[in-house]
């Protein structure tokens, strides 16, 4: 059976955060202008993490709504995010920012690459939980699923 959602939402989000971390934690030493504006960072990084607690829960929640009944049958048509690309979208995020506009800038992507993992590993992830204890259902990922478009999720109807 495919992954459920909230197993690809803490599958996924934890990659990321760790991608994020390690282009942090290789920014730092490697660029001494990543830690140029500090305060600047800080602010920035305080401002994803209010956004993503704030718009992150409310999204999944939409998503989940919108949800469709699914068979069994109809489980895995959504293809999960292959775990390879994800150091790639820090990489392709944090270098052409951090050459364009400063390794402080591309410290900082790196830096929202760890708290949006972190979000989706732990916040999404505990909302959609709620909400199948709530509701008895488990919901999966369906196809037309986009990074930039949102998720589109089916469930399973509760056993009964």
């Amino acid at each position: 059976m495919a992954p459920t959602y909230r197993q690809r939402l803490r599958v996924e989000g934890l990659v990321l955060a760790s991608c994020g971390a390690i282009g942090t934690l290789a920014t730092l030493p490697l660029a001494a202008q990543a830690t140029r504006g500090p305060a600047s960072t800080i602010g920035q990084l305080v401002a994803v993490a209010v956004l993503l607690a704030w718009l992150g829960p409310r999204s999944a929640r939409r998503a989940m709504q919108r949800s469709q009944p699914l068979s069994l049958t109809g489980v895995g048509s959504g293809e999960p995010t292959p775990l390879w690309q994800l150091p790639l979208i820090v990489v392709v995020l944090s270098v052409p920012v951090g050459l364009l506009g400063g390794w402080d800038a591309g410290l900082r992507v790196t830096a929202g690459c760890v708290l949006v993992g972190i979000a989706q590993a732990l916040l999404l992830e505990r909302a959609v939980a709620a909400e199948e204890r709530t509701s008895g259902r488990r919901y999966f990922r369906v196809a037309g699923s986009r990074i930039l478009r949102g998720t589109n999720l089916g469930h399973v109807p509760p056993r009964g």
